[in-house]
């Protein structure tokens, strides 16, 4: 099935309001999961940001899982973030999270993150290299990058069947935006291309459910929280 892109941006307050009352407890509980497996073995500190931060659920579970870091969590809407900001404020992590408007690839951000993280946003990108040449420039050497998205099934009908099985209960405008981001993902072999074309042919890609895969990895460099 061909890829049929989607909106880059979630910007009504309806949509940022149905967002940030979701229960993705159980996709969000998996990428945090992911992320410190990927990062056994070391004690994960510094700074880290969240590209796609949305309403700031993931961000606010990074921040829970490793106390050792301070994250920036970037995002083009602005409805998203202020729903971000009153999590990070009902968490008490306005001293250790920060969240940034900004629309990649023109958004500034300082560089020299020792981890870079997103859940979510590649599939939102009519260029993934924007993703991915964020990454380098963003990153310090040797920094770590943990990435999940959703995988594009092989036809419409496929798509359908797993809206229907993951998202029967949820609101109509979610239901939607599901089935939509199942025909807008990416494929493995898609994102093997875009890391290769990145210069970061050495990160792994893996699907790890049914509609959801990892891209893992370190920068070049001798040091950062990969394991070695």
């Amino acid at each position: 099935m061909k890829r049929v892109p989607e909106p880059e941006l979630m910007e009504d307050e309806a949509q940022a309001r149905a967002y940030s009352e979701a229960d993705f407890s159980e996709p969000h509980a998996m990428f945090v999961r992911l992320c410190g497996e990927a990062w056994a073995g070391r004690a994960p500190r510094g700074r880290m940001l969240d590209l796609g931060c949305g309403p700031g659920d993931v961000t606010v579970r990074l921040a829970e899982r490793f106390p050792l870091f301070t994250i920036d969590g970037v995002d083009g809407s602005e409805a998203m973030l202020g729903y971000g900001a009153e999590r990070v404020r009902r968490h008490g992590l306005e001293d250790r999270v920060r969240l940034i408007r900004g629309h990649l690839p023109a958004c500034p951000l300082p560089g020299g993150y020792d981890a870079i993280v997103s859940n979510s946003l590649l599939h939102h990108l009519s260029d993934p290299a924007i993703l991915w040449d964020t990454v380098r420039r963003c990153a310090r050497p040797g920094a770590a990058v943990f990435v999940m998205d959703l995988m594009r099934p092989e036809d419409e009908a496929a798509a359908q069947a797993l809206t229907e099985r993951h998202a029967a209960g949820a609101p109509a405008v979610l239901r939607r935006d599901f089935f939509h981001s199942l025909l807008a993902a990416y494929r493995p072999e898609e994102v093997r291309a875009q890391l290769a074309g990145a210069g970061l042919e050495d990160f792994a890609v893996r699907a790890v459910s049914d509609r959801h895969l990892v891209v893992s990895g370190c920068l070049p460099g001798t040091d950062g929280v990969c394991p070695r």
